[in-house]
């Protein structure tokens, strides 16, 4: 009988032992989950370049990470905050700089990421002339530099004319000239609504941005964070992992898409 009760004891603490164990393996996965859910919606979301409206700052295949808590929190830095709805406006608000790369919904589009530079501020008058950005009357000096030189699919190279453009407020960063005529070379004078801000891309030639009808102005409550680094680069499509490897642009894993001082010193040097 002693014999017996034992084993029965014995059985009920392996069957005991072997629930715990599972239990404490789901209880892991699940807190990594929550951790997961909480660094994507408070801290930094990863983020692929789709486009090549950012160019030369920003290269398709690029994925970066943007920093959520730049400017606080709305209900787009949460995900599926669009459809939810969580709350409005912002909290914890941070107003951002002119001349950060910013990842925003626009109202027309509130369903879909964009990323652009931060060219117009509240209040601010912005206009395009002959392909040259005027803010609040004043023209924003640009200087050319080396062209912009890319690989085509078809093996093919294309040249594209590039400038170092210089913000009112000392940031430097390169633009783009496709096309000395472009369709928004020339445009009306945008007034920045207060509350909103006025994006363009890098690639001004190729950008729908907030000179177009279809993007407009952005309320602040719609921006989603800064980019902070570039992380990974490839020249090929996201989903063809297997080409990943004799694609990569490791020069520029771990980069910054701002120009430091430095750079922009040794740039203008050549």
């Amino acid at each position: 009988m002693k014999s017996k009760t034992a084993k029965l004891k014995n059985n009920k603490n392996k069957s005991g032992s072997g629930n715990s164990s599972f239990f404490e393996t789901w209880k892991f996965f699940v807190i990594c989950i929550i951790i997961a859910i909480a660094f994507r919606s408070f801290a930094f979301s990863p983020f692929h370049i789709p486009s090549g409206s950012m160019k030369s700052t920003l290269l398709i295949g690029d994925f970066i990470f943007v920093s959520k808590g730049s400017y606080g929190y709305s209900k787009y830095s949460i995900p599926l905050g669009f459809n939810f709805n969580y709350f409005d406006g912002r909290i914890m608000a941070e107003k951002p700089e002119r001349g950060e790369i910013i990842v925003f919904r626009p109202p027309t589009m509130p369903h879909i990421d964009f990323i652009k530079r931060l060219i117009g501020l509240p209040g601010d008058k912005i206009r395009m002339k002959n392909g040259i950005l005027f803010i609040n009357g004043k023209e924003v000096p640009k200087i050319q530099v080396d062209d912009f030189v890319e690989e085509l699919a078809n093996g093919s190279t294309k040249r594209t004319k590039r400038y170092l453009e210089t913000l009112p407020n000392g940031l430097i960063h390169y633009t783009l000239d496709a096309d000395p005529t472009g369709k928004y070379d020339n445009t009306r004078e945008f007034t920045v609504p207060e509350g909103h801000y006025f994006f363009m891309g890098d690639n001004r030639d190729n950008s729908t941005d907030s000179r177009s009808n279809e993007l407009g102005f952005v309320p602040f409550e719609n921006l989603i964070g800064r980019a902070e680094v570039i992380v990974v680069s490839t020249k090929t499509k996201i989903w063809k992992f297997w080409e990943w490897l004799s694609t990569i642009r490791s020069e520029r894993f771990w980069t910054d898409p701002q120009l430091s001082d430095e750079q922009t010193k040794q740039i203008k040097l050549k």
